[in-house]
């Protein structure tokens, strides 16, 4: 009997074995080709950062021109990859969008999606020399003059950074130096940025930016560390630190993940006054479709790296289109009605290292058809204002 209950397990631990192996040559690296790897990374790597920190660069190579002069940013087919030592990872892979001027553009998609890559980009602060940015434009109009972000020299990036653009990150806890009192941290970058201002102006200026934020005992916080506040309150500084050189546009990564809801019902509220107080343009990232709902102009969806689908708030939320941004929908919980388990997307995010040329989302999607399997499909567009990227709309159009 042991033998005969051995035998029928044979093939099935046989079989088991074989799939181990299998998976495990298809994630295995050897070390001679992870030097391999490395070697032609580094070349690639210092060609770019020879690039990067070239000192007296003509104004004509990242002097550009608006598409459309209400845009305040324009970013056209941006590549930003990692050159990592088991290969590269394409953490951007060909995004496009606007933000217009004074409105709210909410980039939503899971973990990993690349929406904080593609806002480290427009600030120029990825991870060097691993991190780089490919090929592609982001355009900013800062006013007097309009930089192809892409192409502009460290130094001349000095001056637009936390001046022009700013960024609110998405742990207030951590964004704070420990060591320096608030006031001393506010001061740096209106000084900065400010040079004629004296003392007494600086810290004027950020008085008034304290108070702007909701900050009551104004002077009080001036002179307290980060440890003394609360997260709400250090929340609202550093949003009072974006804010302190009147930027053209806010970049907020997540600005109310670490808070509570009355708090983070409050941070928007603030975001949006200020927004039409100062003038400025919001590039709004969240996993949350409620905070998205309730505050974006406009929306781009985000998976493995590329737009899947964007439009205006009404286009995405009433009218979804491509199968991930429903998927999205279904997802999030909905008041007065009763569930059993919240849906979730099948299957997991893809591999982007080495991603190859079909449509990310086809090994989840529950609507996959034949013309899937060729390359990642075009956008098409629904409307003046909904663009898809899904061949169950290019299939619609061609029959129209």
């Amino acid at each position: 009997m042991e033998n005969k209950n051995n035998g029928n397990r044979k093939p099935g631990i046989i079989t088991g074995i074989a799939l181990k192996r299998k998976i495990k040559k298809a994630n295995y690296i050897s070390a001679k080709e992870a030097r391999r790897i490395a070697k032609e990374n580094k070349k690639i790597m210092m060609e770019y950062e020879k690039r990067y920190n070239r000192k007296n660069v003509p104004e004509e190579e990242f002097r550009t021109v608006m598409r459309d002069p209400n845009n305040v940013v324009e970013i056209d087919n941006l590549h930003t990859y990692f050159f990592t030592d088991i290969g590269v990872v394409k953490a951007v892979n060909g995004v496009s969008f606007d933000i217009p001027k004074g409105k709210t553009v909410g980039v939503v998609g899971e973990s990993g999606c690349g929406k904080s890559v593609t806002s480290l980009a427009i600030m120029q602060l990825l991870q060097r020399p691993l991190g780089q940015i490919v090929s592609g434009e982001i355009r900013f109009d800062a006013g007097d003059f309009v930089y192809d972000i892409a192409k502009t020299p460290a130094e001349r990036m000095q001056k637009i950074r936390g001046n022009k653009i700013a960024m609110i990150f998405q742990e207030p806890m951590t964004s704070l130096n420990p060591v320096f009192r608030i006031g001393d941290q506010l001061n740096e970058a209106i000084a900065l940025h400010n040079p004629h201002f004296s003392k007494e102006e600086v810290k004027a200026r950020t008085i008034r930016m304290l108070e702007m934020v909701g900050i009551a005992n104004s002077h009080g916080v001036y002179r307290m560390f980060p440890h003394e506040l609360s997260g709400g309150m250090r929340q609202r500084v550093m949003i009072a630190m974006a804010l302190s050189c009147e930027p053209r546009l806010i970049i907020a990564d997540e600005p109310t993940t670490a808070l509570d809801v009355t708090i983070q019902a409050q941070i928007l509220d603030l975001l949006r006054n200020l927004k039409e107080k100062i003038n400025s343009s919001i590039m709004l990232i969240t996993h949350d479709l409620g905070v998205i709902a309730e505050m974006a102009d406009y929306v781009v969806v985000m998976y493995a790296g590329k737009v899947v689908e964007k439009g205006t708030a009404k286009d995405i939320f009433h009218n979804p289109a491509h199968p991930y941004t429903i998927g999205l929908m279904k997802s999030k919980p909905v008041v007065n009605r009763r569930v059993d388990r919240l849906y979730s997307i099948p299957g997991n995010v893809p591999n982007p290292v080495n991603m190859p040329n079909y449509c990310y989302f086809r090994d989840r999607c529950d609507r996959c058809i034949k013309a899937c399997d060729g390359e990642y499909p075009p956008e098409i567009h629904l409307n003046d204002t909904h663009v898809v990227s899904c061949y169950l709309y290019s299939q619609k159009e061609a029959q129209k």
